[in-house]
């Protein structure tokens, strides 16, 4: 059951007009009120003696016996309380109820307060009701209304118990502001997707990722065709700045702009500048860039930043599920650039899915639990790499990296779900979640393909180049062995083996360390998160289409590599 406070108004015959009226589409159906302050209120839905103008001066009354002087400019209050769409219809008493616990909650009609404000409760649809109250109560003194909205957020969860219905979960102030309803209905009559709002908060998320600067986040602003406001203030310090969609108009046909802030809390200037502290205070730390990373984005091209951003990934993931509160915050508010990074730079069968999972996952990254910044070095790094390795095709090695970076973000945003569920974070928990669902389906776009391509290969396999891949198989996790061997994917881990084999690794070793992560829990096939992570701990083509055939010694057993131990560049390195 989600709470509603609307902004507060100055004209009640408009608001009660409104809500007994037909509606903007005609949805308003047998308008009525539920309840009242008082049980001998008029109802103008069901009395035709009553009038809108009499309800409206039984609300009044309380305003208009102040002097003129001391009568609030905005003392029209108005809430509405939905349930959700699998709910069960509830009755006109259910609802009257409702709305008498909802006022009491919120301080407009405490309990057994007899001076308290007048209010009215309308509905006009099985699914929600408005209450309208007049902030003045009867002694002429102004309500209490601290909290009203989390007092009327805690409330609903107490009624959802009560009437069975959905549980929805409980926030903890941190979620960026939804659309309005007008905002709502001005983007459906407009033919836009989304409202403008939401529309603007995700071109911004898209433009601060892997940003290292002020100018660099306004230029990006820019290019995205944002118009942009910059507030300075007489001193010329730069205080904030505003957007808005040139095409989004008001009535006098001018731009609406958003300030950063009331786009989410996270996009203000302050909070986007600590983005941008100076990196040198995180040295020494475990999870810095892979040495050889750049500082700057130097990727020669998509499957670079994609392979580099894998192992980032996969490096914020043992951070998440083991390291400090603030070390985690800052991985999971940067897991959000990385996401936005590859909504924006991701090919068509894939961006739809992509770009869900940015936005729904924006709500995890956001909690009282304050990020300490310099951790999330590497990813944003990662993020920048791949804002300027440009759009991948979809295809070749571009693409398989494509399905080896979901692959990885999958187990961080799942990671992310489970921290967030153990600091009781519910509405950033069930946002994590839902982001690993859209992930999921991302992924099965991406890896179709380069899968099949080694499902072929391993299926080429001779009989005793398959035997001893089994073998290290077995010897590497006994455990999982039936299982993996059960999986359509065992052919393409089959593969991925023998190209490791190939290129000089242990592949039990390398097996070994690559299923010791818990994570595997989670995967949907275990052998497909087997081989990504074996290409990238190895360094082996994503694209199984660029491997040399092996070795006919290979093929009979003989293997001509060095054990990856002596190598310099072994596995570790390699992770």
């Amino acid at each position: 059951m989600i709470p509603n406070i609307h902004k507060r108004g100055s004209e009640t015959i408009g608001l009660i007009s409104y809500l007994h009226g037909p509606g903007t589409k005609e949805e308003h159906i047998d308008p009525h009120l539920v309840a009242a302050f008082d049980p001998l209120t008029p109802d103008p839905g069901r009395d035709p003696k009553a009038t809108y103008e009499q309800l409206q001066h039984l609300l009044d009354q309380p305003v208009t016996a102040l002097p003129a002087s001391k009568r609030p400019e905005k003392h029209v209050w108005h809430l509405s309380v939905r349930a959700a769409p699998e709910d069960p219809i509830l009755s006109d008493e259910d609802w009257a109820a409702i709305a008498r616990r909802m006022v009491a909650a919120t301080g407009i009609a405490p309990d057994g307060d007899e001076a308290a404000c007048r209010w009215a409760a309308v509905r006009h649809a099985d699914d929600h009701i408005h209450i309208i109250a007049t902030l003045v109560r009867d002694d002429g003194r102004r309500p209490r209304l601290h909290n009203e909205a989390r007092r009327a957020q805690a409330e609903c969860r107490r009624i959802e118990v009560d009437y069975n219905l959905r549980r929805v979960p409980s926030g903890d102030g941190t979620a960026a502001k939804r659309p309005t309803s007008a905002e709502r209905h001005k983007a459906e009559r407009e033919g836009r997707e989304q409202p403008a709002r939401e529309e603007l908060r995700e071109t911004v998320r898209r433009a601060v990722a892997g940003a290292t600067s002020e100018e660099e986040f306004f230029d990006r602003l820019a290019s995205a065709g944002l118009l942009l406001r910059k507030r300075v203030a007489p001193s010329g310090d730069l205080l904030g700045y505003t957007v808005a969609l040139p095409d989004n108009r008001n009535g006098e046909k001018e731009p609406v702009f958003y300030a950063g802030s009331t786009l989410s809390p996270d996009l203000s200037l302050p909070r986007i500048r600590a983005r941008f502290t100076d990196d040198s205070d995180a040295a020494g730390r475990s999870d810095r860039a892979p040495a050889g990373q750049a500082s700057d984005p130097s990727p020669s091209g998509p499957a670079t930043a994609r392979r580099r951003a894998a192992t980032a990934v996969w490096q914020a993931v043992l951070v998440v599920n083991g390291g400090e509160d603030a070390a985690v915050a800052a991985h999971i508010a940067a897991a959000g650039e990385v996401l936005d990074a590859l909504a924006k730079t991701s090919a068509a069968h894939t961006r739809h899915q992509l770009r869900e999972a940015a936005f729904v996952f924006e709500r995890a990254t956001r909690s009282h639990v304050k990020a300490e910044r310099g951790h999330d070095r590497a990813l944003r790094q990662a993020a920048r790499d791949l804002v300027y390795s440009g759009p991948a095709l979809g295809r070749g090695e571009d693409g398989a990296t494509t399905a080896m970076v979901i692959d990885m973000a999958f187990f961080l945003v799942t990671a992310a779900a489970h921290w967030h569920a153990k600091k009781g974070h519910a509405q950033q928990a069930a946002a994590a979640h839902e982001a690993a669902e859209h992930l999921r389906a991302a992924y099965q776009a991406a890896a179709g393909v380069p899968l099949g391509v080694l499902y072929q290969r391993g299926r080429r396999l001779s009989q005793p180049l398959r035997q001893r891949q089994t073998a290290h198989l077995r010897q590497a996790v006994p455990e999982l062995a039936d299982q993996v061997l059960a999986e359509p994917g065992w052919h393409a881990l089959a593969a991925t083996l023998a190209d490791a084999e190939s290129a000089g690794h242990d592949p039990a070793a390398l097996l070994t360390e690559a299923a010791g992560r818990r994570e595997l829990g989670t995967a949907g096939s275990i052998s497909d998160v087997l081989v990504w992570r074996l290409r990238r701990m190895a360094d082996l083509p994503a694209n199984a289409t660029t491997m040399p055939q092996h070795t006919s010694a290979t093929a009979q057993g003989g293997s001509t590599a060095q054990p990856s131990s002596s190598r310099p560049d072994g596995l570790r390195n390699a992770r």
